[in-house]
């Protein structure tokens, strides 16, 4: 099992940067695939990026490519995703997810993620 723990949420504006950080505790996240998913309100739940066991493998929502950076320290049990020029239409809960059902597979689908944090709000301003 996996608990897992987001910060680094806040208010910004357009074009500014945030670095989120979830730190996960438990055995299994150094074997787990990890991803960022985010929720605006009214709207679905939705895969951000996600990024493998190892770190060698990563994917990006074609909404954030190019802005966004996920990365993983094994060794610290910590994800980040590091978002640079922001936008108003980033605004939304972020949630982090394992999946230990992936691994080397980095998955994109909601319910590819088995544990989820609670979430961390990040509101860009126009």
């Amino acid at each position: 099992q996996v608990q897992l723990v987001e910060s680094g949420g806040g208010l910004v504006q357009t074009g500014d940067s945030l670095r989120l950080s979830c730190a996960a505790s438990g055995r299994t996240f150094s074997r787990s695939a990890m991803g960022w998913l985010r929720q605006a309100p009214g709207k679905e739940r939705e895969f951000v990026a996600g990024i493998s066991r190892s770190g060698g493998s990563t994917n990006y929502a074609d909404s954030v490519k190019g802005r966004f950076t996920i990365s993983r320290d094994n060794a610290k049990n910590t994800v980040y995703l590091q978002m640079n020029s922001l936008e108003p239409e980033d605004t939304a809960v972020y949630y982090c997810a394992a999946s230990i059902s992936y691994g080397v597979i980095v998955p994109r689908r909601v319910y590819d993620f088995e544990y989820w944090g609670q979430g961390t709000q990040v509101t860009v301003s126009s």
